[in-house]
């Protein structure tokens, strides 16, 4: 009697395992990698002398593309976490 209810027992409480999966995991690497390629696209344009200006901070790259490719990261990881297992 006793060995039927811990059997019992396992099965219902079977799906409560981790609340990710591999694929998970690696969808968030994944949109981790995204978000630091964002954040590198920013790096850089700064004049070398501190009178001088340059106008390289202006550039498409860091004020256009850089804060897109963030946002995709971010949206991405909002999916890798949303996304549920398949079974």
């Amino acid at each position: 009697m006793v060995q039927k209810n811990k059997k019992l027992k396992i099965e219902e409480n079977e799906d409560l395992g981790f609340a990710f999966n591999k694929e998970n995991y690696k969808l968030l690497g994944i949109g981790f990698v995204i978000i630091i390629l964002g954040f590198i696209l920013m790096i850089g344009g700064g004049a070398e002398n501190s009178t001088d200006f340059s106008p390289e901070i202006f550039d498409f790259q860091r004020i256009t593309l850089a804060p897109m490719v963030v946002l995709f990261g971010f949206i991405f990881e909002i999916y890798a976490i949303m996304k549920t297992p398949k079974s």
